[in-house]
């Protein structure tokens, strides 16, 4: 039902007091101005909008209380509507003691034929401050994109100036995704042909299945390995292609490096005197190992194969190195342990046990290696079996010190040395009281706080009796 303007009930007919009170009830600020901007009435409903003491403001001009830049707006509003145009909301800042402005979104009505202006506002700090943060995030991101684009622009131009071969791989169809100028030059393809090619395609065929079990290992294991292929043309060097797994936001990708095989660029570190003190290990008559973290062995000299009696390095490479070493097959661990902690352990004795089962006694010198693409640990085992002067301490035998006690520990069983040490520190007491006794056998049982039945039965039992008994003849 429509309302004429001229009923009773039309809104023209609310008189100024009762407009503002409707207004102030559903705006956070109201108030009453004159023809000129001249405020009447003015009413805060919001207790959380910090204008302080408005009462006086009565009979200021409205222009008078807000900032100076929105002067101008006031100015157009009030005219706006005491010409009864319609009154577009303007943003309008009033002054805080507090810091920064207070925004009011505001508009006015004329209120009947009076000559009188209704202005009201909302509160926009709310909004202000959403519209601060979405600025803020964005210079943020502009921030973030930058320094991404910088950085991808570092690491385009260090993959294509990049002497190493290098290709990026997705793991799951084992297409290139990106190839620099050397892994161009060593595969033999131009960078169009490579890309979205599948990494077997692009090597000869009788290493094909080499690449594809190469790559499904790393992607299996997560650890970085590496094979040995054919040249990639005719007339060149085989290379050893070397594969590891990193992450990007899309998910995991193959890093895959190609590295003329033998050639000091393997390593840039491996200069001329590297290379002669590789080849000094490789006929040390020491043997030496290296292994990665957890003592599978990676690789090994032509000493460690004759310790073991084996015939050639394949035999030992991929096998843990506990199979061979130690005893009850602790010592491993033990050596890990302490190369973890301390970074080298020196002179740790134990045993090497052969693959005819013979056992070597021997003394391990290890260091971890933490630089480089790939961790590793490196043993040297020295053979100490025929160490002149050499004397191993044995049941028979009371151990002078504990490092001799030591020695027998993973030998023997540890029930087998309690009582076999027992019986030993026992005969030598008795060998001492019949000395202190000068051989007086009742003395000797009293001194030892035995009677001399049971001397006479431990004396028959270690033997000694017979031994003194022939000494007086």
């Amino acid at each position: 039902m429509m309302l004429d303007n001229t009923s009773p009930a039309s809104l023209a007919a609310i008189d100024s007091g009762a407009a503002l009170q409707i207004v102030s009830s559903a705006s956070d600020i109201a108030m009453v101005l004159d023809s000129e901007g001249r405020m009447l009435d003015c009413r805060i409903t919001s207790s959380q909008l910090p204008l302080g003491e408005t009462a006086g403001w009565v009979g200021m001009a409205w222009r008078d209380v807000v900032t100076t830049e929105s002067r101008i707006k006031v100015d157009e509003v009030v005219e706006e509507a005491s010409a009864g145009r319609s009154v577009r909301w303007r943003h309008i800042n009033y002054p805080s003691g507090q810091g920064a402005d207070i925004p009011v979104l505001c508009s006015a009505i004329q209120i009947g034929g009076s000559g009188h202006v209704l202005a009201f506002g909302r509160d926009l700090r709310t909004m202000a401050s959403l519209q601060q943060r979405l600025v803020e995030a964005h210079q943020a991101m502009e921030r973030d994109y930058l320094r991404m684009r910088h950085m991808e622009t570092r690491y385009r131009l260090l993959f294509e100036l990049a002497s190493e071969a290098v290709l990026i791989l997705d793991p799951n169809s084992q297409r290139i995704l990106e190839v620099n100028p050397a892994a161009c030059k060593a595969l033999g393809f131009n960078a169009k042909r490579l890309i979205g090619k599948n990494l077997a395609e692009c090597v000869p065929e009788a290493d094909r299945d080499g690449v594809e079990a190469l790559l499904i290992q790393v992607r299996a294991s997560g650890e970085p390995d590496s094979r040995n292929i054919s040249p990639g043309k005719e007339g060149g060097a085989g290379v050893v292609m070397s594969a590891s797994l990193f992450r990007q936001e899309a998910g995991p990708l193959f890093l895959v490096r190609l590295t003329p095989l033998g050639s000091a660029e393997a390593d840039p570190r491996l200069g001329p005197r590297r290379s002669i003190m590789l080849d000094v290990l490789e006929h040390s008559p020491d043997a030496f190992i290296v292994t990665d973290t957890s003592g599978k062995i990676l690789s090994c000299n032509h000493a460690f194969i004759d310790m073991l009696q084996m015939s050639k390095a394949e035999q030992l490479v991929g096998r843990n190195l506990s199979d061979w070493l130690g005893r009850s097959g602790v010592d491993l661990s033990v050596l890990i342990a302490n190369i973890q902690q301390r970074g080298a352990v020196r002179l740790f004795a134990t045993q090497l046990r052969g693959f005819d089962g013979s056992d070597l006694d021997v003394e391990i010198s290890g260091v971890a290696v933490k630089a480089g693409a790939l961790p590793c640990m490196g043993f040297s085992i020295r053979d100490v079996g025929q160490r002149l002067g050499q004397e191993k301490p044995s049941l028979r035998e009371l151990p002078r010190s504990a490092d001799q006690l030591v020695e027998l520990v993973g030998r023997v069983p540890l029930q087998d040395i309690v009582s076999e040490t027992a019986d030993l520190i026992e005969k030598l007491c008795i060998e001492a009281a019949l000395r202190l006794t000068r051989d007086n056998r009742a003395s000797a049982a009293e001194m030892l706080g035995l009677s001399r039945q049971s001397l006479y039965v431990k004396l028959r039992r270690y033997g000694i009796g017979e031994v003194t008994d022939r000494s007086k003849k």
